[in-house]
């Protein structure tokens, strides 16, 4: 920091100048559009100095010459597209109807550029219903309460392009991680059903402009009671998309091997062997976990499955999630969807359990405080 500030002082620059410039682009859309910009002025810098050097003219002159020309194009067009919208009118999504659970929970991405239109009154009534039946007190697993609350306005929010439409996961002012975690839970259990309607979806937490969203949440928000803790854009996925996107999109495929997320020792030391007895039954539910989405996709949730062991067989007592970080929110919103897949797909299954939260003296074997921070059990029924 003192390194930052020093270099803005000799340029005579405030100290937040760059960072101001930076959120200006980001929440303003452009900073998605200025990395393609970027590439193309760096290969119109290398033509230009093939064209000064004189030799290899094919490769260092016409190659980067002609790529530069056809990605300004592409830039032109994708700015006429997507920043402004100028492009024909695309389909309505079919719904997954076809899918299992574990198949619509794989095929689930977060999508970051959405169609001018919007929902229609069918889907627009039987999502928010969802969202509500998730939020009751019935549906969490701690005691303190959530809600969804609906916004139809273009809030500032990054790297979404074209969402206009938000469900706002709001949570008590005073912290409660099990109720973040609930957030977390059952609004994927809500963004589930709409990728079954073939609805596109996009969690945004470090993304969204807090007060962008309370300003248009209005009355429905109380500072003094209220805390707002992600939103979701919802909508349908358009087809025109910044490269930046694109390039997030594949970004999105890369998970950590199920080797690095479940284990069988309280360390997380020992990996888990899935295909094990008693462990093998729960099939896909560790696969569904490991494409839950996180904040970065950093995946900062693990699992230690406790067991004991009679006359040579393991038997499963629990398996404990917990976070890798000590984020308060973000960690514990991925956690809460893990629980969401894992309870799903168990579900699907029919393996039957529930959620609980143990004490450290409840527990007979736990997380390593050293290691991470426990935060919840599922008990087998």
């Amino acid at each position: 920091m003192d390194i930052q500030k020093s270099k803005n002082a000799e340029f005579g620059l405030p100290d937040n100048l760059l960072i101001r410039i930076k959120e200006q682009l980001q929440f303003s859309g452009w900073l998605l559009y200025l990395a393609h910009a970027i590439v193309v002025v760096f290969l119109l810098i290398i033509a230009g100095m093939g064209w000064v050097i004189g030799y290899w003219p094919i490769v260092l002159f016409w190659i980067p010459f002609g790529l530069a020309c056809f990605l300004f194009v592409a830039l032109i067009g994708t700015i006429v597209t997507v920043r402004f919208g100028w492009h024909p009118q695309e389909r309505l999504p079919k719904p997954k109807t076809e899918l299992d659970a574990f198949d619509l929970m794989q095929a689930r991405r977060s999508i970051r550029s959405f169609q001018s239109r919007e929902l229609t009154e069918a889907h627009r009534v039987e999502l928010l219903a969802v969202a509500k039946k998730q939020s009751r007190t019935e549906s969490l697993i701690g005691d303190k309460p959530i809600r969804f609350e609906y916004v139809a306005a273009p809030l500032t929010v990054w790297p979404v392009v074209g969402a206009h439409e938000f469900l706002v996961a709001v949570a008590p002012k005073t912290y409660d991680r099990t109720s973040v975690i609930d957030v977390g839970r059952s609004l994927q259990k809500t963004v589930l059903h709409a990728t079954r309607m073939g609805l596109a979806t996009c969690w945004i937490g470090p993304g969204a402009d807090q007060n962008s969203v309370i300003k248009h949440l209005g009355d429905r928000f109380d500072p003094t009671q209220d805390h707002v803790i992600c939103v979701c854009a919802i909508g349908y996925e358009s087809l025109f998309k910044p490269v930046a996107i694109r390039a997030m999109r594949k970004l999105q495929h890369k998970r950590l091997p199920l080797s690095e997320l479940f284990f069988e020792d309280p360390t997380f030391a020992l990996p888990l062997d899935i295909n094990e007895e008693p462990f093998r039954t729960f099939g896909r539910c560790f696969e569904v976990c490991q494409w839950a989405p996180s904040s970065y996709n950093s995946q900062t949730t693990r699992c230690a499955a406790v067991t004991t062991e009679t006359e040579g067989k393991k038997r499963l007592i629990r398996f404990d999630f917990a976070a890798t970080t000590t984020s308060r929110y973000y960690a514990a919103v991925a956690l809460g969807i893990w629980c969401a897949n894992w309870d799903v797909g168990c579900d699907a299954l029919g393996q039957q359990g529930h959620f609980a939260i143990f004490t450290e003296k409840a527990r007979s074997t736990g997380i390593s405080s050293e290691l991470s921070l426990y935060d919840i059990s599922w008990v087998p029924d």
